[in-house]
């Protein structure tokens, strides 16, 4: 999938999933490359990985039909414009809840290479001289624009943040917007659920895309869809190795007549 074919299904239609890759070894690539998935996650919000690994993973995905999708540590333009030289298809902005942010973010996404004063009169609606007119939304065709939507003033000012053109998708982070509403990790919890229902319907009713990364079971990822999200971030790298070590090393075990221990167990939250 091309950054525009992910861009085109987020406006349109979809599903389309993804996962979170933790891991920066040079074998991933490699094992990820017929899993069917139509993007990759990397998410430097939480996950030490310094600039030249993750340039590098972002080309290598890229180059093989897997779109990466940077988050960025903050809602700075300034890192959105950086992971996009270092070859991201699309830049995830945590925590937005201000229309100023998301317009910012749209300036360093949409309408690179512009900065200063330029920029300012271009994100105020004053039309761009010349030839530039064109050329910005060329340079710019393959860039998508993503924003993290966790909290209850995020959601009370969707609406006005959905206006901002250049919008591709939202993204809810459970624990974060969990966590906000007051029921931390209660992904089940009816406020949540009717909070991430009203995200992917309003999303939806503008033509922009509504995600979840999500690392629960096969239903509760299914429900997500069927309640109107069509980006799915399922589960992490490191989620799947940790499942897969644990449930053949008891299997092995038991087969041994040993004795399987509980250890400490629990979901990773990202």
């Amino acid at each position: 999938m091309t950054p525009v074919e992910l861009k085109e299904a987020l406006h349109n239609g979809g599903p389309v999933f993804g996962t979170l890759i933790v891991s920066p070894s040079p074998f991933w690539p490699k094992v990820l490359g017929d899993s069917g998935l139509d993007f990759v996650f990397i998410d430097t919000e939480h996950i030490a990985l310094d600039r030249s690994q993750v340039s590098w993973m972002c080309r290598t995905y890229k180059a093989m039909g897997l779109p990466p999708l940077v988050r960025i540590v903050s809602p700075s333009p300034y890192e959105a414009t950086m992971v996009l030289d270092d070859g991201a298809a699309g830049v995830v902005a945590p925590y937005i809840e201000q229309v100023e942010q998301v317009q910012q973010l749209r300036g360093a996404s949409k309408l690179r290479p512009l900065k200063g004063q330029r920029l300012d009169d271009a994100l105020a609606g004053q039309p761009l001289p010349g030839e530039l007119a064109d050329y910005a939304p060329g340079f710019n065709r393959d860039n998508l624009l993503i924003i993290n939507i966790e909290s209850v003033p995020a959601v009370e000012n969707l609406d006005r943040i959905l206006d901002v053109p250049g919008i591709d998708s939202v993204l809810i982070g459970p624990h974060d917007l969990s966590s906000n509403l007051g029921v931390p990790e209660q992904y089940d919890d009816p406020t949540f659920l009717k909070t991430a229902e009203t995200i992917f319907t309003k999303a939806r009713a503008k033509g922009v895309g509504a995600g979840i990364h999500a690392w629960g079971d096969i239903a509760s990822q299914a429900r997500f869809v069927d309640m109107g999200a069509n980006l799915l971030i399922h589960k992490a790298d490191i989620i799947f190795f940790k499942n897969g070590i644990r449930t053949e090393l008891a299997e092995i075990r038991e087969s041994l007549g040993l004795k399987t221990g509980d250890g400490p167990g629990g979901d990773v939250n990202i």
